[in-house]
């Protein structure tokens, strides 16, 4: 009798939007190309793969007699999700798994709470199609770079005084009520103005916006003989290679630039500004879709909305180094409910042990090979680059990475990642 116990292979969604790197350059292109056994096409931009029960990407079991959504598998089987899961979330998995690759910058874009997705919903469904809250996190797998939050106050007065294009399109009243904050002005007030600023940047006319953004650029570029220019510059200029006469390239110079390396972590909350702009990564977030976007964009804008949503809250943001489970494993615990993320590489002929957990969970191996086998079970299962596996609540999982003339991996390594309900949910 087969058992719902037991770990499910899947067979998982990509989706191509134009910022993803093109065929073999791309992670996620490989990583689908082995999953699926489709050839990669060389001119396609592969940006995420999807592993999880949204209807946007959806995962399928494999390994039924016929190919299954796994939506509709964990529906059939909700023991594999726990009760406490099943209880708090109903039979569907609270968590979306994702690998990103990324060629250029993502949109400058928030996500909104629960409450405000639930209204965006019920009003226009046909452009924000979750009522559930969207906070996520991604774990850095290469160098990985990205816009997150409003930069300290000290920064925005250096803006101002630096960059004359923001000051045209914001205007000097508001400027100098920003240049003009001190220590007493309280933290309310300082986000009002920080608020009015934004705001004002944001919702210039195409027509005013796109002359500055040209003439930042030629500043700039005259600039760059005679003087070094600042990373923020810098990256200004890249972002107006990738989106010319675009006002994301000048709201840019607000925003804190992160620089990842490999192994940490960057987690974001509902409602704050992002984006990201290079590199590759793995990302989870609440079982959701909905993105309100403002810049470095060909979609659809929801200026208003973005700016009335935003927590204006200032600072550089705290970057996550995974906390050591093992010497093989570290995880990424984030201050939500629904999710955590376990990091794990395996030199050749190591093992590791993912104890049984309280809820279900998604294995992905990135890279390398070895064998999988459910708690005392004596039987392995081979796994390879590409394989992903759906993991029910209660089931131990036994990992080896292969060794010496068993491993076809040139590394001799085997890396996966684990994403899970946040086990502080369990607590």
């Amino acid at each position: 009798m087969d058992s719902p116990s037991r770990p499910r292979r899947l067979r998982c969604s990509v989706q191509s939007y134009d910022w993803g790197r093109l065929g073999g350059e791309s992670t996620v292109a490989r990583l689908y190309s082995k999953n699926s056994a489709e050839e990669i096409v060389p001119d396609r931009p592969y940006a995420e793969l999807w592993m999880g029960t949204h209807s946007s990407g959806p995962s399928f079991v494999v390994d039924a007699e016929s190919p299954l959504l796994l939506k509709s598998w964990v529906s059939a089987n909700p023991g594999s999700l726990g009760e406490k899961v099943v209880e708090r979330w109903g039979t569907d998995l609270p968590f979306l798994f994702k690998v990103l690759s990324v060629a250029k910058a993502l949109s400058i874009q928030a996500h909104p709470d629960k409450e405000l997705a639930r209204v965006l919903h019920e009003t226009r469904p046909e452009v924000y199609k979750d009522s559930n809250h969207k906070p996520e996190m991604a774990v850095a797998v290469t160098e990985f770079e990205a816009l997150c939050g409003f930069v300290a106050v000290e920064e925005i007065k250096f803006v101002l005084s630096n960059v004359p294009e923001i000051v045209e399109l914001v205007g000097h009243e508001y400027t100098n009520k920003a240049l003009n904050i001190n220590e007493d002005d309280g933290e309310d007030k300082t986000k009002s103005i920080l608020q009015s600023i934004f705001t004002k940047l944001m919702s210039a006319s195409k027509e005013e916006y796109s002359e500055l953004v040209s003439r930042m650029k030629n500043r700039l570029d005259a600039e760059n003989k005679v003087r070094k220019l600042t990373e923020k510059e810098q990256l200004a200029l890249r972002l107006e290679k990738q989106y010319p006469a675009d006002i994301g390239v000048l709201s840019s110079f607000f925003f804190n630039y992160v620089k990842l390396k490999p192994g940490e972590a960057l987690y974001l909350d509902a409602n704050e500004p992002h984006a990201y702009l290079s590199g590759e990564c793995i990302e989870c977030m609440a079982t959701s879709d909905n993105v309100i976007r403002a810049g470095l964009t060909p979609k659809f804008r929801d200026v208003k909305t973005l700016c009335s949503m935003l927590t204006y809250k200032q600072g550089f943001p705290e970057i996550l180094r995974g906390l050591p489970l093992n010497p093989y494993t570290k995880r990424y615990t984030p201050p939500f409910d629904e999710f955590e993320v376990d990091s794990c590489v395996l030199p050749e002929g190591a093992s590791v042990v993912f104890p049984a957990v309280p809820g279900p969970s998604l294995f992905i191996v990135l890279a390398g090979e070895g064998t999988l086998k459910t708690g005392n079970a004596v039987d392995e299962d081979k796994i390879l680059e590409g394989h992903i596996f759906f993991v029910p609540a209660e089931t131990e999982i036994g990992v080896t990475a292969a060794s010496g003339a068993n491993s076809a991996s040139a590394l001799g390594a085997l890396q996966l990642y684990r994403a899970g309900v946040n086990s502080r949910f369990f607590q």
